[in-house]
């Protein structure tokens, strides 16, 4: 760890340095991180099909792979149900089956509940069951991963057309500058959720169109940021060495102004997840977001609004939620703060 640190640059080792030192935003990172990691093998650890059955010498992986009933004796070509009393005494009479800790995907309705759904919390279902008598527990788990995939993958894109966008007015200025704010002043001034809401009313959303239709409008967000950044550093003296030696244009963009901008924009991406997070969150508690049955935190929090009875839905929404988005708070302070020239300069 030491000796890939002791290759940085020495800038990066102070803001590195900087960063440790705010132990909230660094136990943010560790907490976030370990659950992220969680959520991302959540088909090993919320699963209503095993991980591993062992059946007459022979090794199955029946939660990444489809078998039929009849590779372990059963009568027909269909799949398998492994929570089939039948099924199962035929696995274990020649071989033994490891099932997840929590036995229960995030579509999984549970039968022979001891309260009608919405149960309550027990040893069964540590947050209860939903509505629809499916597991609060392994739908947190897999709407986490769906929340933070879609918030990456959103801010990433977004970061990309943004920085370009911003870069190239700032850098050239004139009429491409002119023009481009014109079009950034309406572009960003339309209704977003609105237009997603009519758009969700005529087509069924899913997550690839839910994340091009939010990427038309999220990076409008940093070119601001960027291009004031290309305005103050295009009439640098290096960049006018540069410009003066014969650089081209596009390399003086990448190698001499981009670094200088790429700081701003770095302090800005966790924010922009926070933002993207909470927007799919209130298109799914609206009812226009990822297909009905999808696990979704924004689905738990409309069931805790329509069964007041049951409480845990809306404190498990409430508490994850509040987890998650104070976390990646947390972490974009501490970037913002070891970004900042004036704290690195401390050190």
């Amino acid at each position: 760890m030491m000796r890939w640190i002791d290759r940085l640059s020495p800038i990066s080792q102070r803001r590195l340095l900087t960063f440790y030192k705010n132990r909230r935003a660094y136990w943010s990172l560790i907490i976030f991180s370990i659950l992220f990691t969680i959520s991302m093998g959540a088909e090993l650890i919320a699963n209503d099909k095993p991980i591993l059955i062992s059946y007459q010498d022979d090794f199955y992986f029946p939660a990444f792979t489809y078998y039929p009933e009849t590779t372990f004796g059963g009568d027909f070509d269909t799949a398998a149900d492994y929570r089939d009393p039948y099924i199962k005494d035929l696995i274990e009479a020649d071989g033994w089956i490891l099932w997840p800790l929590i036995p229960y995907s995030y579509n999984t309705h549970i039968h022979n509940l001891p309260q009608p759904a919405p149960s309550p919390p027990s040893q069964r279902n540590w947050l209860g069951t939903d509505d629809q008598a499916r597991d609060v527990v392994a739908r947190i788990i897999y709407g986490f991963r769906i929340s933070i995939l879609f918030a990456l993958v959103l801010a990433f894109g977004s970061a990309v057309i943004g920085v370009t966008v911003g870069a190239i007015q700032g850098y050239y200025g004139g009429k491409i500058d002119l023009l481009g704010q014109r079009f950034l002043e309406i572009w960003s001034s339309l209704p977003v959720l609105f237009l997603l809401i009519i758009l969700a009313s005529i087509i069924t959303p899913n997550f690839w169109w839910l994340l091009g239709i939010m990427l038309l409008f999220s990076w409008t967000s940093l070119v601001d940021v960027v291009r004031a950044e290309f305005l103050r550093g295009r009439n640098l003296d290096y960049v006018r060495a540069a410009r003066a030696l014969g650089v081209s244009n596009p390399k003086i963009i990448l190698r001499h102004v981009l670094p200088n901008a790429m700081v701003a924009t770095m302090t800005f991406m966790p924010f922009l997840l926070t933002g993207a997070i909470t927007t799919l969150t209130s298109l799914d508690f609206l009812g226009f977001g990822l297909p009905p049955g999808s696990p979704s935190l924004g689905e738990l929090v409309a069931q805790g609004k329509n069964n007041l009875h049951a409480p845990w839905l809306a404190l498990s929404a409430f508490s994850v939620l509040s987890l998650m988005l104070t976390l990646l708070v947390f972490i974009g302070e501490g970037v913002r703060d070891a970004f900042d020239p004036r704290l690195i300069n401390k050190q």
